[in-house]
């Protein structure tokens, strides 16, 4: 199965630009920016994940374990893991819901976490902010060096509690919670809900045994 979430590393592990540049097309004087909030939060968290990519008094376990936390408290996890089985939540039991639930946060977290340091060099520009259904599209571009530019948009949520959470990410025109839908999908159809979830809980025991060797 493919893991489209590990394409998300490169935008959580890029530092923000002192000057952001904005896109060459400008969006209409008229056009809804969204909460200007929105593009403060990717801003800080992109920010605070480079401080711990570039902190080298961390070893990488560590630095691993505060970007994971990280993570857990500004990604709306339950909201994404939702998504990626709507086509299934009236045929599973409570049971099987369950299951997935304790299983997919820690599947996603590994998911990023796991390529940290792919991006170490990486930077990211804020091009534009939207309003787009009650939520704000924050648009970046992410740039290495030697690699061509990839723009992204960040779906920003504001809860009812007035937290701020990253609910999508789109790369490349790519959506990603729609690209992992699809692959859960198709591996339901082929294996059945249940080995869905056993593949989850493979996967994050072999991350964990990965991260206790380092």
């Amino acid at each position: 199965m493919r893991l489209s979430f590990a394409i998300a590393a490169a935008l959580v592990l890029a530092p923000v630009s002192a000057a952001p540049v904005f896109a060459q097309v400008a969006a209409p004087a008229t056009a809804d920016a969204g909460d200007p909030a929105a593009r403060a939060f990717v801003e800080k968290l992109a920010n605070d994940a480079f401080g711990v990519l570039r902190d080298k008094s961390l070893s990488k376990a560590e630095s691993r374990d505060r970007f994971r936390t990280m993570l857990q408290q500004n990604v709306a996890l339950e909201d994404i893991g939702n998504r990626l089985i709507r086509r299934h939540k009236a045929t599973i039991t409570p049971a099987q819901l369950s299951a997935y639930q304790a299983a997919l946060p820690e599947f996603v977290l590994n998911a990023y976490a796991d390529r940290l340091y792919d991006y170490s060099d990486a930077s990211l520009k804020t091009l534009r902010t939207a309003g787009r259904g009650g939520m704000t599209d924050v648009a970046t571009r992410v740039t290495r060096p030697g690699s061509q530019p990839v723009d992204a948009v960040w779906q920003v949520k504001k809860t009812p509690a007035g937290k701020y959470l990253v609910n999508n990410l789109t790369v490349a025109g790519i959506n990603l919670s729609l690209t992992q839908e699809a692959d859960f999908n198709a591996y339901i159809q082929k294996n059945g809900f249940d080995a869905l979830v056993t593949f989850l809980k493979t996967a994050n025991g072999k991350s964990a045994t990965a991260r206790a060797k380092t």
